[in-house]
């Protein structure tokens, strides 16, 4: 019913940028949050940033002042700015949103990009 799909993944130097974002399309009434999560190898996947319809943010504390989420309602789009990207940055990061389809809501995934951050 809903997909979510990324861009902007790719390989970068520390200290570089990067500007993921994802574009979520079908039948929906209304995105609710959207969110970026990333998971690096042999760890759990984690938050990095959200936003709620109305654009109130929430970061995780590492990136917090780095990165910087957020979305266009218009377009259905939400994208994640990352400055001073670091090594520990690397991971595939995953978009995430929780989608309004009527008298029920539900959990979307994109199928996640990867950044790499040389040092």
């Amino acid at each position: 019913q809903v997909q979510l799909v990324e861009s902007g993944g790719g390989l970068v130097q520390a200290g570089g940028s990067l500007r993921l974002s994802c574009v979520a399309s079908g039948r929906f009434i209304s995105i609710m949050n959207m969110a970026w999560y990333r998971q690096a190898p042999g760890k759990q996947r984690e938050l990095v940033a959200g936003i709620t319809q109305s654009g109130r943010t929430n970061y995780e504390d590492s990136v917090k002042g780095r990165f910087t989420i957020s979305r266009d309602n218009a377009k259905n789009t939400v994208a994640l700015q990352m400055n001073s990207l670091e090594p520990e940055d690397t991971a595939v990061y995953s978009c995430n949103a929780i989608v309004h389809l009527g008298s029920t809501s539900r959990s979307y995934w994109g199928q996640g990009t990867q950044v790499t951050v040389s040092s």
